[in-house]
C-alpha cells in the first residue's frame, strides 16, 4: 500500500446482488498511488463473506492497475445458480401430431399416396402413455457460501379419457378395449372403438387399417383399401375398393365395382345393389340387384326387394339362394350353385385343374424315362443321360405322391358334395333360360322362363317344386 494510513476497506466494498449469486467491488474512495496485496483484499472479502467462485484473475488484475476500476461496478465472484427439477410428464407410446401425415415410400422408390391414413390403434390391455416422476431440484451456492434452494419438479396426473384404465400405482394407462387412441379435450387420452370418416375415403384419407368398426360417411373410390376387425358401414358407394372386415360390412348406396377389388366380410355383407365386383361373407343379403359379379357365401345370398334381380356372373353359397328374378329375356349366361362353402368347391375345381397339368407332365416324364431306358439296355448311356435318367426318376416318383393326395382331396371334398340334400335355390318371381343350376354335382341349365320355382336335389338330380 502506499503512505496512506487507511484500511483498505475505507477505499474499497463489496456490493452483492439480489440473488446472491453476483459479486461485485466498487472503489468508495480513492487517491492516486493506490496501492494493496492480494491478502488485504482478500481480508476484504472475507469481511462481507466472499467464500465461492472467486475470480482470482480478475483480483490481480485488480491489484496491479486499481486506477484502472476506480470507476463502475467489477464483476470478482459468480456464484452457482439452482437448478430446478423438470417437472413429471405424460410419455405417449404413439404419436397423436394428426398434422404429421406423410404418404408412405414403397421399397421401390416410389410414394403410395393412398397410405396417408395414421390410425393409432391398440389391443385391449395394450399400455397407450406412461407417467414419468418429476425430478428434485439440484441446490445452488451463492458466493457467501450458502446453500441455495432449488425447486422440485411438479407431479403430473393421469388424465383419463372413456375406455382407459390406470395401474394401480398410477404410473401407466392402458386401453380397456380395442379401438383407436384419441386426445380430446384437456388431454384425456381415450380408447374409441368407432373409427369415423365424414366424406369419402379418397386422397385426403388413405388406406385404413383398424381394430374396431369403421364407418364412413360418403363413398369410397377406387383403388382404395379399407381393412378392420370389427364392422364396415358406408352410408354412400363402393366403387373398385378393398374393404375387408372381420365383422358385418354395410353399404347403403350400392357397389359398383369395375371388376376390381373384393369385399369381404367375415360375417354378412348388405348392400342396396352389387355390380361387376367380387364379394365373400357368411351371408349376403341385397335389396335391389346383383349383376355381372362373383358372389360367395358360406350359408346364404339373398336379393328378393323391389327388384331383386340376380343376373350375369357366379354366385356360390353354402346352403340357399333366394332372388326374385334370376337371368334375363336376352338369356345372358347366370350360374347359382349352392351345396357346398364355395372355397371347397373353387378348391375342387383349381385340384381338377392341377391334377390335369400333373398327368400331361407325367406323360412327358414317362416318354423320356422310356427313351433312357432303351439307351441304357443297349449300353449306350451317357453319364449326363444318366444323371437326367436319376432325375426325372426321381420327378415322377414326387409326381405320384402328389397326385395320390391331391385326390385324396378331391374325394374328400366329393364326398361333402353328396350331402347337399337341403340345399336349395328359390325363384320368387321368373327364371330364364341361359341360367345354370348347381346342387352339390347335379347340374341343371334352365332352357325356358319358369315361375315360381324351388330347385332341391331329389332322386340324384335337380328337381324342380313349386314354391310355396
Amino acid at each position: 500500500m502506499s503512505n496512506q494510513t487507511m484500511p483498505l476497506s475505507y477505499y474499497v466494498e463489496i456490493v452483492l446482488s439480489d440473488d446472491k449469486l453476483s459479486a461485485f467491488l466498487q472503489f468508495k474512495n480513492s487517491e492516486d498511488g493506490l496501492t494493496f496485496t492480494l491478502s488485504q483484499l482478500e481480508e476484504v472479502l472475507a469481511s462481507y463473506q466472499i467464500v465461492h467462485g472467486v475470480d482470482r484473475s480478475k483480483l490481480e488484475d485488480i491489484i496491479k492497475t486499481p486506477h484502472a476500476y476506480f470507476f463502475g461496478q467489477t464483476l470478482i465472484a459468480l456464484g452457482t445458480p439452482p437448478v430446478p427439477g423438470q417437472d413429471g410428464q405424460i410419455k405417449l407410446m404413439h404419436d397423436l401430431n394428426t398434422d404429421t401425415k406423410k404418404p408412405s415410400e414403397l421399397e421401390d422408390g416410389t410414394v403410395d399416396f393412398r397410405q396417408v391414413t395414421s390410425i393409432n390403434n391398440v389391443r385391449k390391455g395394450q399400455i397407450i402413455a406412461r407417467r414419468l416422476p418429476p425430478t428434485p431440484g439440484i441446490p445452488g451456492r451463492a458466493v457467501t457460501g450458502e446453500a441455495l434452494a432449488a425447486k422440485d419438479g411438479k407431479e403430473v396426473r393421469l388424465k383419463i379419457g372413456k375406455n382407459v384404465v390406470a395401474d394401480p400405482e398410477q404410473t401407466g394407462l392402458y386401453a380397456a378395449i380395442d379401438g383407436m387412441v384419441t386426445k380430446t379435450e384437456r388431454d384425456k387420452l381415450n380408447v374409441f372403438p368407432v373409427f369415423e370418416v365424414n366424406g369419402d375415403v379418397d386422397y385426403s384419407v388413405g388406406n385404413i387399417d383398424f381394430v374396431g368398426t369403421v364407418v364412413i360417411r360418403g363413398n369410397v373410390l377406387t383403388g382404395f383399401k379399407i381393412k378392420c376387425s370389427g364392422d364396415i358401414r358406408v352410408t354412400g358407394s363402393v366403387e373398385g375398393a378393398d374393404l375387408d372386415a372381420e365383422g358385418s360390412i354395410e353399404i347403403s348406396a350400392g357397389v359398383l365395382g369395375h371388376n376390381k377389388g373384393v369385399i369381404k366380410a367375415g360375417k354378412r355383407v348388405k348392400s342396396s345393389f352389387i355390380q361387376d365386383a367380387t364379394v365373400i361373407a357368411e351371408e349376403v343379403l341385397v335389396s335391389q340387384s346383383i349383376m355381372h359379379s362373383n358372389v360367395r357365401a358360406v350359408k346364404s345370398i339373398t336379393c328378393k326387394g323391389t327388384k331383386g334381380l340376380i343376373v350375369g356372373g357366379i354366385i356360390q353359397a353354402g346352403d340357399t339362394v333366394t332372388a326374385r328374378t334370376v337371368g334375363n329375356s336376352m338369356s345372358t349366361a347366370t350360374v347359382i350353385e349352392v351345396g357346398v362353402v364355395p372355397e371347397l368347391r373353387n378348391e375342387l375345381n383349381q385340384l381338377r385343374l392341377q391334377l390335369r397339368a400333373m398327368r400331361e407332365g407325367m406323360d412327358k416324364t414317362e416318354k423320356a424315362l422310356a427313351i433312357l431306358d432303351q439307351l441304357a439296355a443297349a449300353g449306350s448311356l451317357t453319364p449326363d443321360k444318366m444323371e437326367m435318367r436319376v432325375k426325372l426318376n426321381r420327378t415322377k416318383k414326387q409326381s405320384i405322391e402328389e397326385q395320390s393326395a391331391m385326390r385324396e382331396r378331391v374325394l374328400e371334398i366329393e364326398k361333402s358334395l353328396e350331402d347337399s340334400e337341403k340345399a336349395k335355390v328359390e325363384v320368387v318371381s321368373t327364371i330364364y333360360s341361359g341360367v345354370k343350376i348347381v346342387i352339390g354335382r347335379y347340374t341343371k341349365f334352365i332352357k325356358d322362363p319358369i315361375s315360381h320355382v324351388r330347385f332341391q336335389l331329389a332322386d340324384g338330380d335337380v328337381a324342380m317344386f313349386p314354391l310355396q
